[in-house]
């Protein structure tokens, strides 16, 4: 189950100025090959996705589009995610070989007993928001006293009662919660005064809507908009996740682990600066959404990842404590918390991404972003 290992300083330093020598330049991918690697075996790695196919996943399936899981001989089997399926869960009844999934969610199914892994942080910023109409004079989360208060529960509603919180509101008295389905009908009916929505995704879904009293789309300006990152309670979104026990027990599974967290993130690299083909390749794969609006989500995830100042996928301390204080401090409707305790020092390593940077680093790929500048993105009715 060994495949090449990319520790070895000679090979990596082979492999660049083969890059060099040629030329190459993929405009993202950074002087690697693509094209498969000299492998004396490929290992077959299964991997699961948080959702249905879109661009939030979109850096998976580039690096599968352009053979950066080969070049670093894998043959890696993207598992589509969907609304009954917990991720981590797969992971860690070892039906898959690795996954990506939110931290708290994962964290919550560790301290009841999966031994997962944090070994990569690709999204660095949370993109969770709450949306609602600019005349609701809802501003800040402490204007939700006395509103109707949409979220999609299964473990998506952590930011928002971090929020409550903080505003020192009781979620069983102070505000109306109800649990929206995953789209943003309920706000656009008037049925919810704010709604839960992703930066990429449900807010996006407003803008592609008729305003019935202009005719036109939704402008921003019609609607007001409560970024949890913007107010201090967001928390660590996707991550990749390993098997601690085979991490810490099987060298070849670490090996490939490295590999691994090296395709994927050489596949962010390649889709911060191809936009449009990554928003081609998602689209290819089968989604179920449009051009427009895949083509905005692949610009606003990119906007969560980029840019990284440590190098992108690692795990700066201070976001994952932040994330772990709120999973612990803030209550739900029964009073009880996402964490009962700290997790402990093996919940994640930076020791793989670490490595895989240096590879990365090595193939001359830009892994911090530094000059990243997002596009402007013009959404049709229905993100058509």
């Amino acid at each position: 189950m060994r495949g090449r290992t990319w520790a070895v300083a000679a090979g990596l330093l082979a492999l660049t100025l083969v890059a060099a020598a040629c030329g190459e330049d993929d405009g993202g991918g950074g002087g690697g090959t693509t094209g498969g690697g000299d492998c004396e075996t490929v290992d077959e790695v299964s991997f699961q996705m948080q959702w249905y196919i879109q661009a939030q996943f979109a850096g998976y399936y580039a690096a599968q589009d352009q053979g950066f899981y080969a070049d670093q001989c894998l043959d890696v089997t993207l598992v589509e995610g969907g609304v009954d399926i917990v991720p981590q869960q797969p992971l860690a009844d070892g039906q898959v070989d690795f996954a990506v999934a939110w931290v708290p969610k994962a964290l919550a199914t560790r301290e009841a007993g999966a031994n997962i892994v944090d070994i990569a942080q690709v999204f660095q910023r949370s993109g969770t928001l709450q949306v609602s109409f600019a005349n609701s004079g809802i501003t800040t989360p402490a204007d939700f006293a006395g509103k109707t208060v949409g979220n999609w529960g299964f473990g998506n509603e952590y930011e928002v009662f971090a929020g409550l919180a903080q505003a020192g509101l009781d979620p069983a008295t102070d505000v109306t919660l109800v649990q929206q389905d995953f789209n943003m009908d309920g706000l656009l009916a008037g049925d919810i005064d704010a709604a839960e929505a992703m930066t990429y995704n449900e807010y996006a879904q407003v803008l592609e809507a008729v305003n019935p009293e202009t005719g036109e789309l939704y402008q921003p300006e019609d609607l007001s908009v409560i970024s949890y990152e913007e107010v201090g309670v967001g928390m660590l979104q996707d991550a990749i996740w390993a098997d601690g026990e085979r991490l810490a027990n099987d060298e070849a599974y670490r090996d490939i682990a490295v590999r691994l967290v090296t395709a994927s993130l050489q596949g962010w690299a390649y889709c911060r600066d191809n936009v449009e083909a990554c928003r081609d390749l998602v689209v290819a794969q089968g989604s179920q959404l449009g051009n427009s609006h895949q083509l905005w989500q692949m610009n606003e995830i990119n906007k969560l990842i980029w840019p990284a100042s440590n190098g992108v996928g690692f795990i700066d301390q201070a976001a994952w404590d932040r994330s772990v204080s709120i999973a612990q401090e803030t209550p739900n409707l029964e009073g009880t918390t996402v964490l009962t305790r700290p997790p402990d020092a093996d919940a994640f390593t930076n020791d793989i991404v670490t490595e895989a940077l240096a590879a990365l680093d090595a193939l001359g790929v830009d892994t911090t972003g530094a000059d990243f500048t997002p596009i402007d993105v013009t959404l049709e009715e229905g993100g058509a």
